[in-house]
């Protein structure tokens, strides 16, 4: 009786929005022929759906709407309002569907995360710019609440299907960012930096772990030339950061998964190729050194030293932080040096007109709420390095690469590496930020403890489950 009342109601309500929607378009027929309302009404209806699918859609669609803001794609400028709108559908929807289902319980992760947002909001008072900083607080409240409750409905129960479908995302990506950059020349991402963060800190990490767990055969073949394809885009980007992220992860793998043969097989190869090319094309050996020195190394500074190019953000950070040591510039706001004028920080992509680059994510934070309030932000990396650290040593002691949690451990390593240089971690406007803390949330809920959880890696595009190679059944 229930169902069938509620089904009554829903018909109801739809002929009803119809009703008024054809008697909207008869009486202001104007409202229909702007492509901003029209734009409004497809995202409403798309929200809408997304959220009577909420566990199985609506974690793709966020990350679509903030990629479609950030990135080149038709009608960015759209996106850039919509993906706020979505984001708090998001975290207050998943709240109600995580208090009501059967997995209502928060960690100590949790609720340190609800102190750095409360911190972040009490930094309000000493910006210079108090609805700046109001709106980037609050929207760091809304990516943890959603990564606390959204995120983990998205995940917990179908790890093996999300697992997939990253590595699938990953792929595919590399391959349709390889023809846009290498055939077409389009700068899908934007500036360089972007496109090393998104191949450094994730695409790179999830494809070598997926090359390590994929059996013999085409599926292995593929991934590995989705692997170098990716590398051969973070070389393109000529981002270090990117690539000392990629590196690192990339290390860690192979050294706790007890495959140290396969990093130095790979070293080797790369010494073979390099004395192949100075035996053949001295010349033109010595011209790519000279390249990737002067380019990647330097970025064409090398006056300035290794880090010419963050000496100056770095620089100006600190004459910030040594003027509001203690309670920080305000969240998201920054002080621009000696002219006093005030703007608000950017994310990756930075102007002097529109905000200023700091050189490193901790160090912007520091910048914007001071010594006292980076203490529970330190807190929140701790547990996270923590949880990181266990799952390495489990990895170790295992040797098993099928749990779900390694690709999320290396993803939020390469992160946290790459933090160290870009500006990003705590940017809410940035779609790798809200990868990056959906990602941690997740981590802290599958990460081992004394059982392990393994994950089926599927062939995506070829058929055939259980009885095909790479297939790991999933063990609870």
């Amino acid at each position: 009786m229930n169902s069938r009342l509620q089904r009554v109601l829903i018909s109801s309500a739809a002929i009803a929005g119809l009703v008024a929607i054809v008697h909207f378009a008869y009486t202001r027929p104007g409202y229909f022929t702007d492509a901003t309302y029209i734009a409004g009404l497809l995202l409403l209806q798309v929200v809408v759906v997304g959220v009577w699918h909420y566990e199985k859609m609506f974690f793709g669609l966020l990350l679509f709407i903030f990629v479609w803001a950030g990135t080149g794609l038709p009608y960015g400028s759209a996106g850039t309002s919509a993906r706020w709108l979505v984001l708090a559908v998001a975290a207050f929807a998943g709240l109600v569907r995580w208090m009501r289902s059967y997995r209502q319980h928060f960690q100590v992760f949790d609720l340190v995360a609800l102190i750095c947002a409360s911190t972040a909001l009490f930094s309000v008072v000493v910006s210079t710019l108090p609805q700046m900083a109001l709106l980037k607080a609050f929207s760091l409240f809304l990516l943890f609440l959603y990564g606390a409750t959204g995120a983990r409905l998205a995940v917990l129960g179908r790890e093996d299907s999300f697992i997939n479908g990253l590595v699938a995302c990953c792929e595919i990506s590399v391959y349709l960012t390889s023809i846009l950059y290498f055939v077409f020349g389009y700068p899908f991402f934007g500036n360089t930096n972007s496109l090393g963060a998104v191949m450094g800190v994730l695409v790179s990490p999830v494809l070598i772990w997926a090359s390590s767990v994929a059996g013999p055969g085409f599926l292995r073949r593929r991934r590995i030339l989705a692997l170098f394809l990716s590398w051969a885009l973070l070389y393109f980007s000529v981002s270090r950061a990117g690539i000392v992220a990629a590196v690192f992860s990339s290390a860690i793998l192979c050294i706790v998964s007890r495959r140290r043969n396969l990093l130095m097989g790979a070293g080797l190869v790369l010494l073979l190729l390099f004395a192949t090319a100075q035996v053949l094309m001295p010349e033109g050996s010595d011209a790519l050194l000279t390249t990737v020195r002067s380019s990647v190394l330097y970025k064409g500074r090398e006056r300035e030293g290794l880090f010419g190019s963050r000496k100056t953000p770095w620089q100006r950070t600190m004459a910030v932080i040594d003027e509001h040591p203690w309670f920080g510039s305000g969240f998201g706001t920054s002080d621009i040096g000696t002219d006093g004028r005030r703007v608000s920080a950017s994310a990756v992509e930075t102007n002097e007109e529109a905000g200023r680059e700091h050189g490193s994510s901790y160090l912007a934070l520091v910048e914007w709420v001071g010594l006292l309030g980076v203490l529970p932000f330190a807190f929140l990396f701790a547990l996270l390095l923590q949880r990181i650290a266990a799952t390495f040593a489990w990895l170790y002691k295992t040797a098993d690469l099928n749990h779900c949690a390694i690709p999320l451990a290396l993803v939020l390593t390469s992160g946290l590496v790459h933090g160290f240089f870009e500006d990003w971690i705590v940017a809410v406007g940035y779609y790798l930020t809200v990868l990056f803390w959906s990602f941690a949330f997740i981590f802290m809920c599958v990460a081992p403890r004394s059982s392990a959880r393994a994950v089926q890696t599927t062939r995506f595009w070829s058929g055939g489950l259980a009885s095909s190679p790479g297939v790991v059944a999933l063990r609870r």
